[in-house]
């Protein structure tokens, strides 16, 4: 079983309202058992929402208010939820594709905190978390996940 980040699924859940549709996610969702998540929803925050980046490991959106606990909350939950999803369907939880450079979701190149859209290397908090569990995770910018 797989962790999708649902934006890339086409669900309406990014900051902004709007998905980040990815077809070769949606093919690869079709063949495989997966849970769609948003941490950032399943923590308490809204679609739209002000934009959030990593500053000083602290999840602060654009208008100075630190969600950092909406993120971490969010992070329980999409784990819990995925756990008992995977132990329903008898299976282990293989990887996840995540949204790339979200403060929540990327991995390997996060934004720098300055809402710029300057890139620095680093991990969004759910991609931090499942890493820390041995969870393969990779961003709908890579295709091997299987390899």
């Amino acid at each position: 079983m797989y962790i999708i980040s649902g934006c890339l699924l086409g669900q309406n859940c990014k900051y902004n309202g709007g998905n980040n549709f990815t077809g070769w996610v949606i093919e690869f969702a079709e063949k495989h058992n997966y849970i769609s998540v948003c941490p950032e929803m399943a923590g308490g925050l809204k679609s739209p929402r002000p934009p959030v980046e990593i500053k000083d490991g602290r999840a602060v959106n654009c208008e100075g208010l630190d969600v950092t606990d909406a993120f971490q909350i969010g992070c329980r939950r999409v784990w819990e939820d995925a756990v008992r999803k995977a132990q329903e369907l008898g299976e282990e939880i293989e990887g996840a594709i995540l949204k790339a450079k979200s403060p929540s979701c990327g991995s390997g190149t996060i934004y720098d905190g300055t809402f710029s859209r300057k890139e620095i290397a680093g991990d969004g908090f759910l991609a931090s978390y499942l890493k820390e569990k041995g969870i393969k995770v990779i961003s709908e910018l890579e295709i091997n996940l299987e390899d």
